[in-house]
């Protein structure tokens, strides 16, 4: 079954231009988020998305960002999709997991997420030294 997902984040945006897609996708089922921003990991039609999928499945979005901004949140979506059996496209973006180039695809976006997760742990670490160093030295002069 072809699973479709659909997002706006502003109450001025509508949902006609992806439904249309969806449908002309091949999409039986449809869910639907409006006026939600793609930063937020908990919406309603997500939920009732990722509840509705079997093995064998194919969730599909218009676009990327309609399923989620972050790369690390998409990656364990789309992680959790192949954990179920099911494949992932998007529709404007040429991602289909169900493909051989679509896992590609997915691979090179988790490497990227990795890569992300690592620079911010990096930078965390950095700066609390930045911070403890900083914290000596100024009980160095006060004491």
């Amino acid at each position: 079954m072809k699973i479709g997902y659909a997002r706006v984040s502003t109450d001025e945006q509508n949902l006609d231009l992806q439904i249309d897609a969806l449908t002309a996708a091949g999409c039986e089922t449809i869910y639907t988020d409006d006026g939600i921003s793609g930063i937020a990991k908990e919406r309603d039609g997500l939920s009732q998305a990722l509840s509705a999928i079997g093995k064998g499945d194919v969730i599909i979005v218009w676009k990327l960002d309609r399923l989620g901004r972050s790369l690390g949140f998409l990656c364990n979506l789309i992680e959790r999709f192949k954990t179920q059996g099911a494949g992932f496209q998007s529709l404007t973006d040429g991602i289909d997991t169900t493909t051989t180039g679509g896992k590609l695809v997915f691979h090179i976006m988790g490497a990227l997420a990795e890569f992300e997760r690592d620079l911010i742990s990096e930078r965390t670490k950095a700066g609390m030294t930045a911070i403890k160093m900083g914290s000596e030295i100024l009980a160095e002069s006060l004491g």
